[in-house]
């Protein structure tokens, strides 16, 4: 959650970096607009595609183990931990209570407009109403709505219905409201302020560019005469704000930009192209925690792999099936014999009697899954309760402190049987421990190739833990 928090701010700051370097000072507004509200949802959507060809060279399936089964008390206290709300991590309550907060502001806001409301005395005209405030001199708008304050409104405001009616007319609240709860969800962003200042900095001039006329000095004129105050409210387009006075002056001298500037935007091809390699390629969690270059690890890897894949290329099955012919040529066969023996799961290609689970026709059936849809979803999920129904802790490595994986290679023989139990860990008395929990594994429908049955290995990885 924290990443893809931090890979959505990121984006943002590129975004927002492009947009002030090439596009602020142009005068194609309506594109801006456009870019300001594509560029914060693109933030937030990148991060969670994951295309497969932009990854990396080496397929994910053929670096990650199994699933593995967690067992000890430090899974009893998680699974206890997960059903209860209240063990939520700091940051996430931090997160929560500064969302609820941002949403009361924001109702306190809604609420000031209200009152504003209220307050004022209501003129309706055709296409928009008035709302003439008493004792005030401020001027802004929100949906169909100009408020006036009472100075505003006994002077010459033709000038300032014509700006505010150019904000009702292309909807500008709808823009603001639409970044006022960006904020609520990312409270904690100080980029998604500077994307709804942006965009309100761009609604003026597009009032601006909507209302002046050929004699743009008496825009300048009116923008100068007075400072007006006007309501502190993020979400309303005001007519007067000192801070943006001096901009409004500026971009109202501009001449209108040149359409081939328009190729600026394309900019953006390239940065969200490159947004999605990142975010492809990146993964939130390292696939392999330690690196381990042996032969023995890359075996025990690969098997997990084999027996994991449910579905294989004819590439695949040929190049796993060379493998044997491999280590006899460049070995010889006395070391092929002594893998083989250890990596049962390597031999069927040889001996053509055994054949993985993943690549199987029909995969063994663990008593209970005879009517499963998914027979082999079905025989992981019935091992992972055998396994947590049977597992008792060595009370000799609980005081000692052992805790780690314990990889566990059987074969379901053509009968249906568990035979020829492998075991690879850190201390004996888990491996033993894993032994015990495999051999009380019940009698299973053996599997079939071609209809024939077979032997079939597989492999599971089972971590004790400790708290």
């Amino acid at each position: 959650m924290i990443h893809y928090l931090l890979q959505t701010a990121a984006f943002q700051l590129f975004f927002l970096i492009v947009y002030d370097l090439f596009l602020k000072k142009e005068t194609f507004f309506n594109w801006n607009r456009l870019y300001l509200w594509i560029t914060p949802v693109l933030s937030c959507i990148i991060p969670l595609i994951k295309i497969e060809r932009l990854g990396k060279a080496v397929p994910q399936e053929y670096i990650v183990a199994l699933p593995e089964i967690i067992v000890g008390p430090a899974s009893e206290e998680s699974a206890r931990n997960a059903t209860v709300a209240t063990f939520l991590p700091a940051w996430q309550w931090v997160l929560i209570i500064g969302g609820a907060l941002s949403l009361v502001l924001f109702l306190v806001k809604i609420g000031r407009i209200f009152r504003l409301r209220y307050k004022g005395k209501i003129i309706k005209q055709k296409a928009y109403e008035e709302v003439v405030l008493p004792d005030s001199n401020t001027a802004f708008s929100f949906f169909n709505s100009i408020y006036l304050g009472e100075t505003v409104y006994k002077k010459d405001h033709r000038h300032i219905i014509a700006h505010e009616l150019v904000h009702i007319r292309e909807k500008h609240t709808i823009d603001l409201l639409f970044f006022e709860l960006l904020r609520i969800v990312f409270w904690f962003n100080p980029l998604v302020y500077i994307y709804q200042n942006r965009m309100a900095e761009l609604h003026e001039f597009i009032a601006d560019a909507g209302t002046a006329g050929p004699d743009k000095r008496e825009s300048y004129r009116l923008l100068l005469q007075e400072v007006f105050h006007t309501e502190k409210i993020s979400f309303i387009n005001p007519f007067f704000k000192s801070s943006l006075i001096k901009k409004r002056i500026v971009m109202l001298q501009k001449s209108r930009s040149k359409k081939v500037w328009q190729f600026k935007y394309l900019v953006l091809v390239p940065l969200v192209l490159g947004m999605l390699v990142y975010s492809s390629c990146e993964n939130e969690e390292a696939a392999v925690p330690e690196q381990d270059s042996s032969i023995s690890s890359q075996v025990e890897q690969l098997k997990a792999t084999i027996a994991e894949k449910e579905h294989m290329t004819e590439q695949e099955k040929k190049e796993v099936m060379q493998l044997s012919e491999m280590v006899v040529v460049g070995y010889g066969e006395k070391a092929a014999m002594e893998l083989e023996d250890k990596y049962p799961a390597l031999n069927y290609s040889a001996s053509g009697s055994d054949v993985p689970f993943a690549v199987i026709d029909e995969v063994p059936i663990f008593p209970g899954c005879e009517n499963a849809t998914d027979p082999r979803a079905c025989f992981q999920e019935q091992m992972l309760r055998h396994v947590r129904k049977y597992f008792r802790y060595p009370e000799e490595a609980q005081e000692q402190g052992i805790q780690g994986r314990v990889s566990v290679m059987f074969i379901i023989d053509k009968e249906g049987n568990i035979v020829n139990i492998k075991k690879r860990g850190p201390s004996p008395l888990l491996e033993e421990e894993a032994v015990r929990i495999i051999e009380k594994l019940p009698k299973m429908t053996p599997g079939k190739q071609g209809g024939e049955t077979v032997n079939v290995p597989f492999s599971i990885p089972i971590t004790f833990k400790l708290q």
